[in-house]
């Protein structure tokens, strides 16, 4: 069975900062590219970012360039995403998600991932 379970989230202040976790078992980790996805209410799930199965490449949309950052401890199987000057409008469930058998380095497609975890909640305060 594989499993992803993320954690950290809560409650912030606009301007403060949260590091998710996502803890993976059941999959060949470090041959998996991993990515974070977003979801509020009512809107579609949108991609937050990507790293490939080595770490090497990284990507995000322009809503979070410069401000959040992923990154990945194999040894750990475990994916991180850390969130600094946190917005209103960031304010989600943010899911952990695993492509176990990647065509390209990272990708933003929903479609492309095969396992997700049950989520995680963000709240940003202003």
């Amino acid at each position: 069975q594989v499993q992803l379970v993320e954690s950290g989230g809560g409650l912030v202040q606009a301007g403060g900062s949260l590091r998710l976790s996502c803890a993976a078992s059941g999959l060949t980790f470090s041959r998996c590219n991993m990515g974070w996805f977003r979801q509020a209410p009512g809107m579609e799930r949108e991609f937050v970012a990507a790293i490939g199965w080595s770490g090497g490449r990284t990507s995000y949309p322009d809503s979070v360039k410069g401000r959040f950052t992923i990154s990945r401890d194999n040894a750990k199987n475990t994916v991180y995403l850390q969130m600094n000057s946190l917005k209103p409008d960031d304010t989600a469930v943010y899911y952990c998600a695993a492509d176990r058998s990647p065509t390209v380095p990272t990708t933003t497609r929903t479609g492309s991932y095969d396992y997700w975890g049950q989520g995680t909640q963000v709240t940003v305060s202003s």
